[in-house]
């Protein structure tokens, strides 16, 4: 028997640990196998233009999955190696499992361990397996939320913020000591919606009833093996180098690796030291192409915190990076610009950010919209200044779990008399014309500078709203506006989206669309120059993180605390939040919500 894997640099010692056990079946078989490490992103790392290998998007696997199938791949095997999904993603990678196990593969999940993600995905297979002596988890859905009125307080300071949308609940945290009547409507809401989500697809993909899963989350909220069978959550226990055998039975078995990706090629002359190093000189020198070649429809990623100005990267610490709307236009201007581009998919993964930014994209996507369809899909989240975006396009595809909505403002400053005064600092604030006073960060606003600031969100708000009810024909505003949020068909049913679907459902979509039998696909903003995104990185580096100081210790503490997933949320969140200190009215949702 002949095995195929993908995986793009991520099947380090999977390979000979599965050949040591042998598989079999007819001859000419084949065994595809995915591994699936950490995270996948949503797009290629920016030097891979150059290494010509990185780690696999999203995109990727989804796309993986459907070649496998398309070659007639008979199983197919997606190991989860330290996997770190979440729940959309699980439901992009499901659809493209259940789409290949209708061309006729057979499909199974394997693990190490199953946590309710891995149990989503294993549920959309013919089969789950686990590593024998591994663990089961399901508990069920569990989110906290932090309240910092009194915390902040007690050190001396005053969050002064001011929120357009009853619902919106992005200044609770700072401002209240529980949450609100309707911040608690809104939120649990949503989690009903999420635990309805994932209720659904273990009972459709396990084929239990409601009483048989009831069952199983009482046993599964942490189960061995042996239980978790028992209660119909997975199939099987195997021993790693026996998942041969266990898929397609006896025979012997050769695993081919064959990465996705470009393969790369970084020629440095002959070997003489001053050749090589001019030409090691040239190529980190030199502007990546980034042009289609054959009809292509287009990827314009929105991933971060929205903020006026330049993109930037993540830093050496791997924070959540910020979308720049300049970035974004001249993105949207070189996709205009090439004939080749059919199309325009517009993926959102956002929880909001600058006003004026998210304004600005739209413009562009309009614009966009004269000469091209540009249509969008949601991954995790398309909040606020994110949904702002989104509605900029001609058609919205969501995921079951896609977190859209908080059509809201919010707007304000935290005042730090009080520490000032508990720390023995003496503040003098000068300031010359009649505004000048606005952030002195001493002492709150006055009663008539806050009606100044409401008054400048309700103009926001305003537009916002103007801008959805253009973008949505027969959204009732009543109803989903205000800061509600909503998750895949409740959003779909409000008018705010119109279909269940992932990237891969929205880019052939609008290839079907546009009568494209066969097509590129390019991504947008396109790859970095070394100079570029070296200048990024220590630019959104704090001079504690520079030196390895302090700061650079307690993010990298914190990170590992909270883990990847909730690190990422969180810095997301704050990212939205700290643009307060540049803007007064931002369109975010600043709250992490990590649903666990």
């Amino acid at each position: 028997m002949r095995l195929w894997s993908v995986a793009a640099a991520v099947l380090t010692g999977c390979s000979a640990a599965l050949a040591g056990g042998g598989a079999g079946g007819g001859a000419g078989d084949e065994i595809g196998l995915i591994t699936i490490k950490g995270t996948p992103t949503e797009r290629a790392a920016p030097l891979a233009w150059l290494m010509g290998t990185s780690e696999p998007t999203l995109h990727d696997v989804t796309r993986a999955i459907g070649a496998a199938a398309e070659e007639g791949r008979g199983r197919l095997v997606v190991r989860l190696k330290d996997a770190a999904l979440t729940t959309t993603q699980v439901e992009e990678i499901g659809a493209a499992l259940r789409r290949a196990r209708e061309k006729g593969t057979r499909v199974t999940v394997f693990a190490e361990g199953f946590d309710a993600t891995a149990l989503l995905l294993g549920a959309s297979a013919d089969a789950a397996i686990v590593q024998q002596g591994g663990e089961v988890s399901l508990p069920g859905l569990f989110m906290e939320e932090m309240y910092l009125a009194d915390t902040l307080q007690w050190i001396g300071l005053k969050a002064d913020l001011v929120q357009i949308g009853d619902y919106k609940g992005a200044n609770e945290m700072f401002v209240n000591s529980q949450p609100s009547k309707a911040w608690d409507q809104n939120i649990n809401g949503l989690l009903d919606r999420l635990y309805a989500n994932l209720r659904e697809s273990l009972k459709r993909g396990r084929r239990l009833s409601d009483e048989r899963l009831d069952a199983a989350m009482k046993t599964a909220w942490m189960a061995t093996a042996d239980e978790a069978i028992a209660a119909g959550l997975i199939d099987r226990a195997v021993d790693l180098p026996a998942l041969g055998e266990a898929v397609a039975g006896g025979g012997e078995a050769e695993w081919v690796e064959e990465p996705l990706g470009v393969e790369g090629e970084l020629s440095l002359g002959s070997g003489n030291p001053l050749m090589a190093m001019t030409a090691m000189m040239a190529v980190l020198s030199k502007d990546p192409e980034h042009k289609a070649t054959e009809p292509t429809i287009a990827v314009l990623h929105i991933d971060g915190a929205i903020v006026d100005g330049d993109s930037s990267e993540g830093g050496f610490l791997g924070g959540e990076g910020s979308v720049g709307s300049r970035t974004i236009r001249n993105a949207i201007e070189d996709i205009r610009g090439q004939a080749l581009i059919k199309g325009v998919v517009v993926r959102i993964d956002s929880p909001g950010g600058s006003a004026i930014a998210s304004e600005v994209i739209w413009q562009g996507l309009k614009r966009l919209a004269e000469t091209k369809p540009v249509w969008v899909s949601v991954g995790s989240m398309a909040a606020s200044g994110g949904y702002y975006i989104a509605v900029a396009g001609e058609r919205i595809y969501v995921n079951p779990s896609s977190i859209v909505g908080s059509i809201g403002v919010v707007g304000g400053k935290i005042s730090m008399g009080g520490l000032y005064e508990t720390l023995k600092i003496k503040v003098v604030g000068r300031g010359r014309g009649p505004m000048a006073g606005m952030f002195d960060t001493s002492r709150p606003w006055t009663p008539d500078e806050m009606a100044v600031v409401r008054g400048k969100m309700k103009q926001t708000y305003d537009l916002f709203a103007s801008r959805v009810a253009a973008g949505r024909k027969g959204i009732d505003l009543s109803a989903t506006a205000e800061g509600r949020l909503f998750a895949g068909q409740d959003a779909i049913d409000r008018k705010m989206a119109d279909a269940i679907g992932g990237l891969d459902d929205a880019v052939n979509g609008l290839a079907a669309r546009l009568n494209l039998d066969e097509f590129d696909v390019m991504e947008f903003p396109g790859p970095k120059g070394i100079p570029q995104l070296i200048d990024e990185m220590f630019g959104v580096m704090s001079p504690a993180a520079r030196s390895g100081g302090a700061g650079g210790e307690l993010a990298a503490a914190a990170r590992m605390m909270l883990g990847e997933r909730t690190w990422r949320e969180l810095t997301r969140s704050w990212a939205a939040l700290m643009q307060l200190r540049s803007e007064p009215v931002v369109l975010a949702l600043p709250r992490a919500i990590r649903v666990r």
